[in-house]
């Protein structure tokens, strides 16, 4: 039989100012679970929305903070260095694009700069139609896949956060995003964050993993850990839910080359 590869490659820092626990914790507690693979992928630095972030001031530190560990550690797991971007055009920045990285995920978190994720602007869903927020949600997305700067599209419905639900079929909804990150070769990370916010489910749902499937979009898995308690929280589930669609095998990266492993 061969091997099963434990891949958790969304993870987060203190360095961004809304997470807990130093990096040393989340790597034991990542090789207590049998993780083989674990990626650092902090909120990377950009002139907007800074309190959600590491500064660029310190980007070298976290790659030292991140390489340091990846040595001491070499020998039990092996760890990753990426980041997160935000897809807003006008505010990525070159520092990161072009940062000698793992792989850089790709995220929607605004809506023409509405935080929709944020409890904090959680007003913003009043007086608006859901379909159209959703509807404009996965023209971000697409707009973000057919950059063609990131290796990874960050929880692909993130939207339903909040359980604001579309009246629309979401995979309608969704079709034109997926079929633009299937042409620009990006992987679909299957992220386990969702199960502690209000909506309670993976992101993506059972459907879009399911289209994501057919169209022959590949995989990896997240955590999208803030907290050492979160870290490996729902994997099995994950797992278990991409088998049962198809999914054999995910995604991990070096220096922005993918590898495809068995899970």
């Amino acid at each position: 039989m061969n091997k099963t590869t434990r891949i958790d490659l969304h993870n987060h820092t203190t360095r961004c100012n809304h997470a807990e626990g130093t990096v040393n914790e989340y790597i034991q507690r990542a090789i207590e679970l049998g993780i083989d693979i674990y990626g650092f992928s902090e909120h990377a630095p950009m002139d907007f929305d800074p309190d959600y972030r590491l500064t660029f001031e310190e980007m070298a530190a976290y790659t030292n903070d991140v390489l340091t560990a990846k040595e001491q550690y070499k020998n039990d797991i092996n760890i990753l260095l990426g980041y997160e971007v935000d897809y807003l055009p006008g505010h990525m920045d070159e520092r990161v694009l072009k940062a000698d990285v793992d792989y850089l995920i790709g995220s929607v978190h605004f809506i023409d700069k509405w935080s929709f994720d944020n409890p904090e602007f959680i007003a913003g869903w009043k007086n608006k139609d859901i379909d159209e927020i959703w509807k404009a949600y996965f023209e971000t997305t697409e707009a973000m896949a057919k950059s063609g700067k990131f290796d990874i599209v960050g929880h692909l419905d993130l939207i339903k956060v909040f359980k604001f639900m579309p009246k629309q079929d979401t995979r309608i909804l969704a079709k034109n995003a997926l079929q633009a990150i299937k042409r620009s070769n990006m992987v679909l990370e299957v992220n386990t964050a969702g199960l502690r916010k209000p909506v309670a489910e993976l992101y993506p749902s059972r459907a879009l993993l399911e289209e994501a499937y057919t169209l022959d979009i590949p995989i990896t898995f997240s955590s999208d850990a803030h907290a050492v308690d979160q870290i490996g929280l729902g994997y099995d589930l994950a797992t278990t839910l991409a088998k049962d669609i198809g999914y054999t095998q995910a995604v991990t990266f070096q220096g922005r080359d993918k590898q495809l492993v068995t899970f």
